[in-house]
């Protein structure tokens, strides 16, 4: 499974990946979550499985996803957004 993150750096955001030695840097949050998106869709339209993990710059919260290659020749590939596992549960009332 190839591995996309995107988290802050003291002046801009970068985007990492297993594959690359060296990080895609950007002057905006926006931006790099873009990239990051756009190359996890090919990817996994490339029939890789991608995780995709996008940190805040307070680093409190984090939203992950994961891209699944399309089942179809033709479709888009599915991003399926991961529950936080570390939060419990809370039922409703």
């Amino acid at each position: 499974m190839e591995t996309i993150v995107v988290e802050p750096l003291a002046r801009g955001w970068a985007v990492r990946t297993d594959t690359v030695e060296n990080p895609m840097v950007f002057r905006t949050g926006r931006a790099a979550e873009e990239t990051a998106r756009g190359l996890a869709f090919r990817l996994a339209q490339a029939g890789k499985l991608v995780r995709l993990r996008l940190k805040l710059r307070n680093s409190s919260t984090e939203a992950r996803f994961v891209c699944l290659p399309p089942l179809e020749p033709q479709a888009l590939p599915n991003l399926v957004s991961l529950p936080d596992v570390r939060q419990p549960l809370v039922e409703p009332a």
